[in-house]
């Protein structure tokens, strides 16, 4: 029946533009920009009808015109998903009828989409006016909530690089409880450890974390919330750590371990300080830092490119920690002495000379005046 709609037919009875088995439709390309304009077209004709007889709203003849504009803006989105008008169309409906069914129903089809389109940015969009509208009118959509993290990954999974499908992941977030919170992360480590080359799950993971830190922002927060923060934080140091030594020149584990760092002394060494100088455990963290430098910056083979990767992103990282905290510089030159700090710094400077200038002008001001 299709194929008498699109106007052609094999000789032998099968079809020659559409295929249809276990449920899985395929069009062929040759018929395919000749339907779009079609469905298109029914699309555009049953909404303008619909708009003409709005203000009925009620009725068993609009409730038509209703299921007309809902089924020929599903046919257009499913051939074109980024045709912004056809999803304002369903919006507009469904914003009136204002039924958590519909919404529900609305999250299936625009799933079903992103298995054919995952970087459709027009259907993520869409996914999260339909999370905003069953939040203002329903319960706490957690399990919805759930759903959509668990789809992201196995999305993620499928598709590389997915910018659009982790931006709406990270934008989850705000929607969870701490309990949920905890249990992405949780849930997100095994993935993240075999992808490490992947930023957008670590840029989730700084979000998750950035979420369990809110209650010790508050004054007068629970020393509980504290504490269970500073154990994940560690957690994650050590973690973040053991991959570094494991995936060499991997860029987006040293640009983990910046926010970590960062948040880190921000959080639980400077806040621990005593009015004397650094805590004991702010000098513990540097001395491991410095450490872990030291044993990235050996590179035992000139000719494998990810040694040389690894001493690179450590000077870099270490340099970019001394500018945010100065009082590491005076460490850095007492543990690793003049030449190792000349090695660093020359490491930077044949790669990223922008980020070394001020160092090496500091450097050698000191030395020159030492002589």
């Amino acid at each position: 029946m299709l194929d008498k709609e699109a106007g052609s037919s094999s000789n032998d009875g099968t079809s020659a533009c559409f295929w249809n088995q276990d449920h899985k439709l395929g069009i062929s390309t040759d018929i395919l920009i000749q339907l779009c304009k079609a469905a298109k077209h029914a699309f555009l004709a049953a909404l303008n009808e619909y708009k003409r007889h709005e203000n009925i709203s009620s009725g068993v003849s609009f409730r038509s015109l209703v299921s007309k504009v809902m089924k020929h803006s599903q046919a257009v989105l499913l051939l074109s998903s980024d045709f912004g008008t056809a999803w304002n169309a369903r919006k507009m409906i469904l914003s009136k009828e204002n039924q958590l069914c519909g919404f529900t129903e609305e999250l299936r089809l625009s799933s079903l989409i992103l298995s054919n389109c995952p970087k459709s940015e027009p259907t993520w969009s869409h996914r999260r006016w339909i999370i905003k509208m069953i939040s203002q009118s329903f319960p706490k959509p957690q399990d919805i909530i759930t759903k959509e993290s668990e789809l992201v990954e196995s999305i993620g999974e499928r598709s590389k690089m997915n910018y659009r499908a982790w931006y709406h992941r990270c934008w989850l977030v705000s929607y969870m409880t701490i309990e949920q919170v905890l249990q992405e992360l949780n849930k997100s480590k095994s993935w993240a450890g075999l992808h490490v080359a992947d930023s957008s799950c670590f840029h989730y993971r700084r979000r998750l974390m950035l979420r369990v830190l809110e209650p010790i922002k508050v004054k007068g927060s629970n020393a509980n919330d504290k504490t269970e923060a500073h154990k994940i934080w560690r957690e994650e140091l050590d973690w973040n750590k053991e991959l570094v030594k494991r995936y060499l020149g991997r860029e987006a584990l040293w640009l983990h371990r910046r926010f970590l760092s960062l948040n880190w002394i921000m959080y639980f060494c400077r806040n621990l300080s005593s009015e004397a100088g650094q805590s004991e455990e702010t000098v513990i963290f540097f001395d491991n830092e410095i450490h872990l430098l030291e044993s990235s910056m050996t590179v035992p083979d000139n000719n494998f490119e990810d040694f040389q990767a690894q001493a690179l992103h450590a000077a870099v990282y270490m340099l970019w920690l001394t500018k945010h905290i100065p009082e590491l510089w005076r460490m850095l030159e007492e543990k690793l002495g003049t030449e190792k700090l000349k090695c660093l710094l020359n490491t930077v400077d044949q790669e990223r000379p922008s980020l070394v200038l001020h160092q090496i002008d500091t450097f050698a001001a000191k030395h020159n005046n030492d002589y």
